[in-house]
């Protein structure tokens, strides 16, 4: 082997440490901030749900017609979303999803 392939395969040994130690550091400052950080964004997700489904909910909304777009993307999480918010069935009479 010559001085050059040692030297690269030392390199390459030292990255995997060095993002071995980057993880490992990421993970005990993360951790203790993993769930408040999670149910954070569940909070802003239910808000997001429920702003863009408020015209179908009786909420008056001026931003009804451009809600209405992002609509199709939000059917897949709206039954875990309604179940969250303590309907136990859809609000909404053209989605039944129980």
């Amino acid at each position: 082997m010559s001085d050059r392939e040692t030297n690269a395969g030392r390199a390459q040994t030292f990255r995997a440490r060095l993002a071995d130690i980057g993880r490992g550091f990421e993970e005990f400052y993360a951790r203790p901030f993993a769930q408040p950080i999670a149910r954070d964004k569940q909070d802003e997700d239910d808000f997001f749900m429920l702003v863009v489904l408020g015209e179908a909910l009786g909420i008056p909304d001026p931003a009804a017609y451009y809600n209405a777009e992002l609509l199709p993307f939000l059917f897949d999480d709206f039954h875990k979303w309604h179940r969250r918010a303590g309907m136990p069935r859809s609000p909404l009479d053209h989605i039944s999803c129980c």
